[in-house]
């Protein structure tokens, strides 16, 4: 993968793994729409909630996972959850983080070295700094909510 541009095998990856969250969790598969490149002078749209990934060994980037409050919100209550403080938020953000480490694991094995995922607010989250490579965005929409995967990742 040195140095060239994601295919969509590496981001359906990451993809697959977040919408496979929603099937497992909710019962309800989220719909993953197109994916489009970020253009570099568009800022990126940060959700409340944001769970990021940084990679590197081979592969250098970083995968992040954005989601607005309610969608958060109205997973917890369909986990019979009472508890909807930020820390919970963050759990759940949290959870699709690591789903998508995992499946990133088992798709790259040890060519990919990932660091535990960090969720964060909006207002704590920095946007993470722009490779040569564009990023992909990655809309994922559930139960008329919509939140973003972005991927930009390329190899070392």
């Amino acid at each position: 993968m040195s140095n060239r541009t994601l295919r969509a095998d590496d981001i359906r990856v990451f993809a697959d793994a977040a919408s496979a969250f929603f099937r497992a969790t909710t019962g309800s598969q989220a719909q993953v729409r197109t994916a489009y490149l970020l253009e570099p002078q568009v800022a990126q749209t940060r959700e409340d909630f944001v769970g990021v990934i940084e990679l590197g060994g081979r592969f250098r980037g970083h995968v992040s996972f954005s989601a607005p409050r309610g969608m958060l919100s109205h997973i917890l209550l369909l986990l019979g959850e009472k508890d909807y403080s930020d820390a919970s938020h963050r759990d759940i953000v949290g959870e699709i983080a690591n789903q998508m480490t995992g499946q990133a694991r088992r798709h790259y094995g040890e060519a990919l070295d990932i660091h535990p995922p960090r969720v964060l607010t909006r207002d704590e989250a920095q946007p993470p700094a722009m490779l040569s490579a564009q990023p992909f965005v990655v809309p994922l929409a559930w139960d008329g909510y919509e939140a973003q995967l972005m991927v930009a990742m390329r190899g070392a």
